[in-house]
């Protein structure tokens, strides 16, 4: 039978060299379990429908849903970088320093991804409501495809330089086995927190004010306009109430996405972020994941085609020949 000390172990058989548990109430560690299971499916099978929906449908190959594609592409990967979280819960990474950096090196780039690609929708947003009679010919689908690769593809770069010590000997900071512990230099972390958070953070709130306004100043105009055109009355009201929805909508967006990011960021701050196996950088870490979960919600949930796609999907319809020509508008 295994001695206390040995069951407190991460690896019991190498006793001196092995890094202890995390020891936590039953209770406490089952919710935890359950808790971050559970997010990690609903994110990925959210996301998975997104997917399929603008995949299949032709009608929904448009320019601002291959920027929905490209956030559900990320957001379906940080589903399943959830599994990094599950396994460190209990304190212990018992597959190997090359993997446990791999996994940091990849939930850095797929989050990265995922903000770049919501400060690509929110130029789209801008362009679409404050320069309406430019938008077709800025934003197309050719451009739209080009600027999605290069978000990925300047994370995934950006990120290949700012964990390169740790790519290239994983491990090397870890104390003992069974530890994954990541560490940043200090002016790389500063340029990631300018890249990946102030940077971002700043367009997406520039470029979402200046929406916000011009769509509470169109909505005052035709409210204006109703006295004097009294025949469009009913159209005028639609299309007010239409404007304050998209308004609405995009504070919801704004400050959602706020709440998640800002926590793993303070801890970047305060320089948490270098000891991933502690509880507050698990804690912010997952409340940074959770964006992924809350994105689909907020950007697709919200658009009455997804409703109806997923009821061709759950259906078995988008199996039928012909299926992606079906009017999903």
């Amino acid at each position: 039978m295994k001695t206390l000390e040995e069951a407190e172990l991460c690896f019991p058989q190498l006793l001196n060299s092995s890094c202890r548990k995390t020891m936590r109430p039953h209770a406490l560690s089952m919710l935890s379990y359950i808790l971050l299971s559970s997010i990690s499916v609903l994110t990925v099978t959210l996301n998975l429908l997104v997917i399929i929906s603008i995949s299949h449908f032709r009608q929904l190959h448009t320019p601002t849903n291959l920027l929905l594609l490209s956030l559900a592409f990320s957001d379906f990967f940080v589903g399943f970088l959830m599994l990094y979280q599950i396994i460190l819960l209990d304190g212990c990474w018992l597959f190997g320093d090359l993997m446990c950096t791999l996994s940091v090196y990849l939930s850095y780039l797929i989050t990265s991804a995922s903000i770049g690609t919501m400060v690509l929708i929110s130029v789209d947003r801008y362009v679409a409501i404050c320069q309406p009679l430019h938008y077709l010919n800025k934003v197309t689908q050719k451009r739209v495809t080009v600027c999605n690769c290069l978000c990925w593809t300047c994370s995934a770069f950006l990120h290949s330089l700012l964990l390169k010590d740790n790519l290239a000997q994983p491990g090397r900071y870890n104390s003992c086995l069974g530890e994954c512990v990541i560490v940043i230099n200090y002016i790389a972390g500063i340029a990631d927190l300018f890249f990946s958070f102030i940077g971002p953070v700043t367009v997406i709130i520039v470029l979402y004010m200046r929406v916000f306004v011009v769509a509470v100043t169109q909505a005052r105009a035709m409210r204006s306009h109703i006295a004097a055109l009294p025949l469009k009355r009913s159209v005028t009201v639609t299309d007010k109430k239409s404007e304050m929805k998209a308004a609405r909508n995009l504070g919801v967006i704004i400050v959602v996405f706020l709440l998640c990011i800002c926590p793993y960021f303070s801890a970047i701050l305060t320089g948490q972020d270098t000891l991933f196996n502690t509880s507050t950088a698990t804690f912010v870490t997952c409340l940074f994941y959770v964006n992924s979960l809350l994105n689909p919600v907020i950007y697709a949930f919200l658009y009455p085609w997804f409703r109806k796609s997923i009821k061709f999907i759950v259906t078995f319809k988008i199996l039928k020949p012909g299926s992606y020509m079906t009017n999903i508008m």
